[in-house]
């Protein structure tokens, strides 16, 4: 069992005081910085830089002897038996573009899987934490599974990459309407949450998912790995060219239903 280093419902100790140190910088630099590409394509900011520094290092005087796998740090898998995933700004492209919607994305892996998920939402104030086997909160409310829930809007979330799926099936009709946010951790977490039916993502990697991975299992919405099952990590394993698509729904009647775009995403690769 492991002990929570944030106070259920959501409290200001150790790990929740780095995340909101981290999070106000980045309310602050927002709309202020210059971003640059990085050679995958994507972008990058000062503020990333500096959030990724400062959630390694914080995270490294917390639990000492617990290594830590980012984004813009080590992308290999670490040797010790506890470490963390992080992604310090999910959602750079909106951020650098002022839109503000983006997220800072932590998960602890015991065992080669996610115990503990921290996903905060700087632009709404917003903490969504979930423990394994103990379910999922967003500030002081825990949240209940989707399929237990009146759902009517039927939105449905495609990243850039999987929206090409479309065109794989032109006779068949979409199930859902179609939302691109362009926050894959929050594309993934939406489904739990209610806000949308499904997720299709082509191209996450670990850090995009870590955390969202467990919110999902804890909120009984059934995930498919397209290719590869990130439970699968192998110690010292570089992450940074591994992607690891993805479907994941309300229910598994709606994970059937999306089932033939995520076939036809995976044999359009």
């Amino acid at each position: 069992m492991i002990a929570s280093p944030i106070r259920m419902p959501g409290g200001l100790d150790a790990l929740g005081l780095l995340l909101d140190r981290v999070a106000e910088r980045q309310r602050q630099d927002f709309g202020q910085l210059d971003s640059e590409a990085k050679a995958d394509g994507s972008l990058i900011t000062a503020c990333d830089r500096w959030s990724d520094a400062a959630l390694v290092e914080g995270l490294s005087q917390l639990y000492p002897g617990e290594g830590v796998l980012s984004e813009e740090g080590s992308q290999r898998v670490p040797s010790s038996q506890a470490f963390w995933v992080v992604d310090p700004l999910d959602g750079t492209t909106n951020f650098a573009a002022g839109i503000p919607y983006w997220a800072i994305s932590l998960a602890r892996f015991e065992n080669g899987i996610p115990v503990l998920a921290v996903l905060d939402v700087p632009p709404l104030r917003q903490r969504i934490v979930a423990i394994r086997g103990g379910g999922a909160w967003r500030k002081h409310n825990k949240l209940q599974p989707p399929a237990a829930r009146n759902q009517v809007a039927g939105c449905a979330s495609l990243c850039s990459r999987s929206i090409g799926v479309l065109q794989k099936l032109p006779h068949q009709r979409f199930p859902g309407k179609i939302r691109l946010l362009g926050v894959a951790s929050l594309n993934l977490v939406s489904v739990g949450m209610g806000q949308t039916i499904s997720a299709l993502e082509a191209t996450p990697k670990i850090w995009d998912l870590a955390a969202a991975w467990l919110v999902l299992q804890e909120l009984n919405c059934p995930v498919r790995w397209l290719v590869r099952d990130p439970a699968q990590l192998q110690a010292g394993e570089d992450l940074s060219q591994a992607n690891f698509p993805v479907l994941a729904a309300r229910d598994a009647e709606t994970l059937a239903r999306f089932k033939p775009w995520a076939d036809a995403l995976v044999s359009s690769t």
